[in-house]
């Protein structure tokens, strides 16, 4: 006969009996139910909004039975229209019905019948009418029912629509996104128009309850990034987030990293693009910058308006970008490391006029290019931070006033002043404001390897910067790719723009699921007429 074992029987009932029960209680203690009567209901709510002139509640008796009714939301936050013009309009007109809202049944008939408002949802928790309060909803109360109504009422006035100040475009879209989180979701769904657009929504800070959504195109994005996305953003506890540049340093994956590895933009037509690539977005309440993973280096360098001028154009551009991008790193450490150890690299006549254009200058080359760059940074933070009329006289007036001082004073030579310039001219080509803050970071590691070591610490510093660089990774994706690992087709998109007809996949890293693009892949060319024709 089978032992009957009783003590391992029982150890292993008690997780599946006691654990659900113990956290149902648990919840019920931090969130508790509404109670039936509407005066409980009423001075719970007016205790947990003490000190709050901003609170408001109105107190209604409706239908032929008079039953008790309470409207709870926060003055500024609702459209006060809709709840003077709906909501209570609604509720008077039920004395002068014949139906009968007494009984269990209350609830619903309101909900059913007399509000004319779409988004209502029923609510049974304090908690849920405290946060449909404090997002800009209006609750209904009722006297013996301890269920309530949330009224979708929100209202509060916010920035239009206009162009985005950061993004400037000659061709293309000029409209931006704003602080609201309903109107740029809308944006965006103006761009896609199909029901595979997804949006999942999260809540994250303890004490702001910021609403964030994360978009991607159901079919063609990777379902592994969606789900990595998903766990690091439920990970996030924190009491605050106030703008998406929170959540970007909480989901990124290096975060000591001085590049960057997500990429926000403030443009609905080139998150679209991004979501139709197969990457996903994400939306945070209270800022009009979205989010954009995975993310690799070549989008850094390349500008929403590449992908509206004709292919040739938008090439020319990029490898300018790139040129751009190799000045703003190396060329004040180039010309540290020539001008100090390797002056024979030189030709001669170029040697003698810097030796002549720096003679009589009391500092090394490397103390002059440390004080221009020190001071091109400065007036630059100024121009940003001062209010714009007054930061671009600052930034431009500053430069001209305090290059030239310097040079008739002889405290630096012409030649330093030109070269802190043109690195300063090349690091305004970088689209990306924080991929440029990287180079302008690693362009003084590069001047300190070029005074100690030449040309040797300069080509150490691009070895290691190289390595780092291949090494990372933005939610699973390489970020160097397509150069490393190399993968030809997907070069189309990268250093160059191929035409539009020569680009009928999507990058194989981002979009594994459905990598076709367009049905045509090839250039049609137009036949000309028939001659019997015409």
């Amino acid at each position: 006969m089978r032992p009957f074992r009783f003590g391992k029987m029982k150890k292993a009932s008690e997780p599946e009996l006691i654990q659900p029960r113990v956290a149902e209680v648990e919840t019920e203690l931090e969130n508790p139910k509404l109670s039936s009567s509407l005066a409980d209901n009423q001075t719970t709510m007016q205790t947990i909004f003490t000190n709050c002139p901003d609170f408001m509640y109105r107190e209604l008796k409706i239908g032929q039975e008079r039953v008790p009714v309470l409207l709870l939301y926060m003055n500024g936050l609702t459209d006060e229209q809709t709840v003077n013009g709906d909501i209570l309009k609604s509720l008077v007109n039920i004395k002068s019905s014949n139906i009968i809202v007494s009984g269990s049944n209350t609830i619903e008939i309101i909900k059913n019948i007399f509000l004319e408002i779409g988004n209502i949802t029923e609510i049974t928790t304090i908690g849920e009418v405290e946060e449909a309060v404090l997002t800009g909803s209006v609750v209904l109360l009722l006297e013996g029912t301890s269920k309530a109504l949330k009224i979708g009422t929100k209202g509060f006035d916010g920035r239009i629509v206009s162009e985005p100040a950061t993004e400037g475009v000659v061709r293309g879209p000029r409209e931006g996104f704003t602080e609201s989180l309903q109107k740029n979701t809308a944006m965006l769904r103006r761009k896609i128009k199909t029901p595979n657009l997804k949006l999942e929504k999260f809540v994250l800070g303890r004490v702001t309850k910021t609403e964030v959504n994360i978009a991607y195109l159901d079919g063609t994005v990777n379902s592994k990034v969606v789900d990595e996305v998903k766990k690091r953003l439920s990970l996030i506890d924190v009491d605050s987030v106030l703008e998406s540049a929170y959540i970007e340093e909480m989901i990124e994956d290096e975060p000591f990293s001085v590049f960057p590895q997500i990429d926000h933009s403030e443009k609905p037509d080139k998150i679209a693009a991004a979501i139709v690539q197969g990457q996903v977005a994400i939306f945070t309440d209270g800022t009009p910058f979205v989010l954009i993973v995975p993310t690799m280096m070549t989008q850094f360098l390349q500008s929403s308006e590449d992908y509206y001028d004709r292919s040739i154009y938008a090439t020319s551009i990029r490898l300018v970008r790139f040129v751009f991008l190799t000045l703003a790193l190396l060329l004040p450490a180039l010309y540290i490391a020539i001008t100090t150890f390797h002056r024979g690299l030189l030709p001669t006549s170029l040697l003698i006029s810097i030796t002549a254009a720096r003679e009589g200058a009391p500092f090394p080359t490397v103390i002059e290019v440390l004080t221009m760059e020190v001071t091109f940074e400065a007036l630059r933070e100024a121009g940003l931070r001062l209010p714009k009329p007054v930061g671009q006289a600052v930034s431009i007036v500053g430069g001209l006033v305090i290059g030239e001082a310097a040079v008739q004073a002889s405290m630096v030579s012409p030649v330093t002043v030109i070269i802190v310039a043109l690195t300063g001219i090349a690091s305004f080509g970088i689209p990306s404001y924080s991929f440029a803050l990287a180079i302008r970071i690693l362009r003084f590691g590069m001047i300190a390897l070029a005074s100690t070591l030449g040309l040797y610490g300069v080509l150490l510093g691009v070895l290691v910067m190289s390595a780092h660089l291949v090494s990372l990774r933005s939610f699973g994706v390489p970020y160097m790719a397509p150069f490393a690992p190399f993968n030809l087709k997907d070069m189309k998109d990268s250093l160059i723009r191929l035409p539009w007809w020569a680009m009928g996949d999507r990058p194989r890293l981002i979009a594994k699921n459905n990598n076709n693009r367009q049905r045509q892949k090839f250039f049609l060319k137009p036949v000309p007429p028939d001659d019997n024709e015409k």
